[in-house]
């Protein structure tokens, strides 16, 4: 490993690291703009330039692109390679609009911090500003461009790492331009990260213009609910209103960025019409009254059936804590079905794809990066787990070639990524024995439970894509507790009364079942037929903990707290010259918390933290870590 002194502090690093690295590995940061990690170096912003004092490199260099050596000596402080960064800040601030208090970057741009660190405070150019057209780029990413300083992220991220061809960079000199031949919405389902890749205030997330500062949001970390991969991000709130989620690096799951589903889903959060209050028959009611109400009906359906003609159906919706509390519920409530899932197809499948992953072959989206070979069997990723699509694409980028199994494995979602695959009829075809670390991508929507299991005889890493985001945990958890499906509990006869919690019960199965309670926290069939209905808060709201696809529990922190949101309140629910101790819409609570409260009313004991027993270590998991794998 290559030893150096930067600034007289000495340092060793992994050969192939630059001096800009190396640097920032003993807190010393350099300014830079077109270097990013999960790009590599160019060059091409002349920002990060230290002075070689000694070593076989001399002179005043740009640090991002020289690698660390043996016996190098280098100056951050030098006053040449200081003024020569003064002097590139006062180039690029040249032309620049000088808008920053009507940038939606304001707070968060490297352009700003930079331009005050390097000392660049007086304005001197008198000249006139060169200007360009903006253009229409779709309904979330707003486009300006005459605050751009040519540092080439955006048209390196987006055609080079996402593999997008509807995007670039035109022109030449000071006639650079970069966006599309013709405006119009922007192709990439990875998009949205230009928002995030952008130093300065060039592409910003439209769907948050004009709402708030950076420093003005209530952030935390969290995990992204919209798919089976558990990518990290940091979604920012303000007024109890989700305004926009922002990708957060995990280099064994998503790496630096997310997919535009996970970035821009916040319409069910911010929803008026989702279940903010307790409703008894239609009324609405405080959670004692409801609670006692549920609790009341849970006697009476026990008198007229018995105590078995309950089921307790839970979802890979849930948290694990709700998860982990729903055996706990039933058996309180003498309940004759526990359900985790609601399809005895998607149950069986998931189940399939746990038992397959245990050990040591379940494949994370960092191994899917670094594979030899990719073989991609029976499902869309951009359909089902996008940013998988995005770690193949980095794996095909370094050689690996990438096979498309079966029917249900459509050539567009490699075209879509600007990937040249093979596309071949069934996984045998496929030469995973000739290649070092091959890793296969299972579906579980098309694939049946059999040849899920066949994967294991694979002389390969599997990663599967499961129904939903805890969907992992789900099927531990029934496998666990002998639980069934809600179909397959139906189908007996025996069914009589059901409480889901969060779960996507389809309207014909409960057809005929006297009760009905829900406890979600959005406005699914079952909240809109259900006698009872139980608010509980979004993953926003809570803290928890999720377990992806690969089997790795991640926790997320609460990031706002619930209620209706300022924008659009009805004035009648938010009266003048009234004090409220609790916003109006805000007395929902996290799931576990509901199933909590009804086992005590039960006759359970008092339930104040769900992670006990083999769950306990999960307690204090740090949610900026990687994660932890699950036995």
């Amino acid at each position: 490993m290559p030893k150096l002194i930067i600034d007289n502090i000495a340092v060793e690093v992994p050969a192939g690291t630059s001096v800009l690295e190396a640097a920032k590995r003993v807190g010393i940061w350099i300014p830079h703009f077109c270097y990013h990690p999960a790009l590599g170096s160019v060059g091409a912003c002349r920002l990060c330039a230290m002075r070689f004092l000694e070593g076989p490199v001399n002179g005043i260099q740009m640090s991002c692109m020289i690698p660390a050596q043996d016996g190098m000596v280098v100056s951050t402080t030098d006053d040449d390679a200081a003024s020569m960064r003064r002097m590139v800040i006062e180039w690029l601030m040249l032309n620049h609009p000088h808008d920053c208090p009507v940038c939606d970057e304001g707070g968060e741009c490297l352009l700003q911090d930079y331009t005050v660190a390097g000392g660049h405070g007086i304005r001197r150019y008198r000249g006139k500003k060169r200007t360009h057209m903006n253009q229409y780029l779709g309904p979330y990413i707003e486009h300006e461009m005459n605050r751009c300083i040519q540092c080439y992220r955006c048209a390196r991220f987006y055609q080079e790492y996402a593999g997008g061809n509807d995007f670039g960079v035109m022109g030449s000199a000071a006639r650079v331009y970069f966006g599309r031949f013709t405006e119009g919405e922007l192709q990439s389902p990875f998009s949205g990260n230009l928002a995030d890749i952008c130093p300065t205030g060039v592409f910003t997330d439209k769907t948050a213009r004009f709402r708030a500062r950076y420093w003005d949001y209530d952030m935390a970390p969290s995990v992204c609910p919209h798919c089976s991969l558990g990518c990290n991000t940091i979604p920012a709130a303000r007024y109890r209103e989700l305004l926009k989620t922002m990708a957060r690096r995990n280099e064994a799951v998503n790496g630096w960025f997310i997919c535009d589903r996970g970035r821009f889903s916040n319409a069910l959060v911010n929803a008026p019409a989702r279940p903010r209050v307790p409703l008894v028959d239609g009324r609405e009611e405080n959670w004692d009254e409801a609670l006692d109400a549920l609790t009341r009906r849970l006697g009476e359906l026990a008198e007229l059936h018995g105590h078995g003609s309950l089921a307790i159906v839970g979802s890979p919706r849930l948290s694990l804590e709700g998860g982990i509390l729903l055996g706990r519920l039933a058996r309180a409530a003498k309940a004759g079905f526990i359900c985790h899932f609601t399809a005895a197809e998607e149950e069986a499948r998931t189940a399939a794809a746990v038992s397959l992953l245990a050990g040591n072959r379940s494949a994370s989206m960092d191994d899917v990066r670094k594979a030899d070979c990719v073989a991609i069997l029976d499902c869309d990723l951009l359909e089902e787990a996008p940013m998988m699509m995005l770690a193949v694409r980095q794996a095909w980028r370094k050689g690996a070639p990438v096979f498309l199994v079966g029917e249900h494995a459509p050539l567009e979602q490699a075209l879509a990524v600007s990937i040249e695959a093979i596309q071949l009829s069934y996984i045998e075809e496929a030469p995973l024995g000739i290649f070092e670390s091959p890793v296969i991508i299972c579906g579980t929507k098309h694939n049946p439970p059999g040849a899920i299991g066949m994967l294991a005889r694979a002389e390969a890493k599997t990663a599967c894509l499961l129904p939903a985001p805890n969907a992992f945990a789900a099927g531990l958890l029934s496998e666990e507790e002998g639980g069934t499906s809600l179909a397959a509990a139906i189908s007996t006869g025996r069914v009589k009364g059901i409480i889901a919690f969060e779960a996507d019960i389809p309207p014909e199965l409960p057809a005929d079942v006297p009760l009905l309670a829900a406890a979600d926290w959005r406005q699914t069939e079952a909240v809109k037929r259900a006698q009872i209905v139980l608010p509980t808060a979004a993953w926003v709201e809570m803290d928890g903990t999720s377990v992806n696809n690969e089997g790795r529990a991640q926790r997320f922190k609460q990031v706002m707290h619930p209620g209706l949101p300022i924008k659009g309140l009805d004035p009648a629910l938010h009266p003048p010259r009234v004090h409220r101790k609790m916003p109006p819409g805000g007395d929902v609570r996290p799931a576990w918390r509901v199933m909590a409260a009804l086992i005590e009313r039960l006759g359970g004991e008092r339930i104040d933290e769900p992670l006990t027993g083999r769950w306990e270590r999960l307690r204090d998991l740090d949610p900026e870590s990687e994660g932890e794998s699950m036995p």
